[in-house]
């Protein structure tokens, strides 16, 4: 391995500052959608093997009309539109949209009295998931681009609020709960599929920039999630653990950061990183 890619690998150590960690999460899922336009299927946790996090999320049924792009640009580690039970004529937004496939999924689902927002910071991903648009030729979708710590749109705008794996990247979540909680209507749903941890990540691991944009250094403890979710004005916070992983798996979402992690570290990650379904609801009054 190369002194540059080493530097890469194991970028961190204290020093890391929210634009520091904001720039490289955005330059990594830059690169990914150009990664789709090749044709190859993208992953956010490095490395040359099968993502352990987005692996076998959407059925065969789920794919039906969707381009070739929206499923290999797809990054999750859930199904976000499945779990908030949408219905015709409501209004949607996925903060963090990347290629866009939930988006498309929930415009499906919410009809052409409904629309489906999707709001992403990355010029590349905007781009792309406005080509699958088009492919699919769906029309009561619309694609943002903007912070998910700021969110262009009024409030009480939205009936439900998705996302796929994308809050754990932010490095102000609490403020990014607060904007989903003021563009809900009286009575919204949050309904998110994210990486959270059952217990603190090793201090190494979490210093390290590929583990951000991995989806794994930036995640919140259950607990702490929940805690914040109420400190926005969410009620009825729970988390549903859906998928844990290996000491195989860890070793393959450390991905490029693994480097720097030895096989206690990885241990210790397999302990601490699991996917799960996170719900709340804005109070109605």
């Amino acid at each position: 391995m190369s002194d540059d890619k080493r530097s890469c690998c194991c970028s961190g150590g204290g020093g890391n500052t929210d634009d520091t960690i904001k720039d490289y999460v955005k330059e990594k899922y830059g690169g990914i959608a150009a990664t789709v336009k090749d044709r190859k299927k993208a992953s956010c946790c490095g490395g040359g093997g099968t993502d352990p996090i987005t692996r076998d999320i959407y059925s065969q049924v789920d794919a039906v009309g969707l381009p070739d792009e929206a499923l290999l640009a797809s990054l999750g580690c859930g199904n976000p539109v499945a779990l908030a039970e949408l219905n015709p004529g409501e209004v949607v937004l996925d903060l963090g949209s990347g290629g866009g496939i939930d988006v498309l999924l929930s415009a499906k689902r919410v009809g052409p009295t409904g629309k489906a927002y999707g709001l992403d910071m990355t010029d590349e991903m905007l781009e792309l998931a406005r080509q699958n648009q088009r492919a699919a030729g769906v029309e009561n979708v619309e694609f943002l681009k903007g912070e998910i710590e700021s969110v262009p749109l009024p409030n009480e705008s939205v009936d439900v609020i998705i996302s796929n794996c994308v809050i754990n990247l932010s490095t102000d979540k609490s403020r990014v709960l607060r904007e989903a909680f003021r563009v809900l209507k009286p009575g919204g749903r949050f309904a998110v599929a994210d990486i959270v941890l059952t217990k603190p990540l090793p201090e190494e691991a979490a210093r390290q920039l590929a583990l951000w944009a991995g989806c794994v250094a930036g995640a919140l403890e259950i607990d702490e999630y929940k805690a914040k979710l109420a400190a926005a004005g969410f009620e009825r916070a729970e988390v549903e653990i859906v998928r844990t992983y290996s000491e195989a798996d860890a070793s393959d979402f450390a991905g490029e950061a693994s480097c720097c992690a030895d096989s206690d570290i990885i241990r210790e990650l397999a302990g601490s990183v699991v996917s799960a379904f996170v719900r709340a609801r804005k109070p109605v009054s």
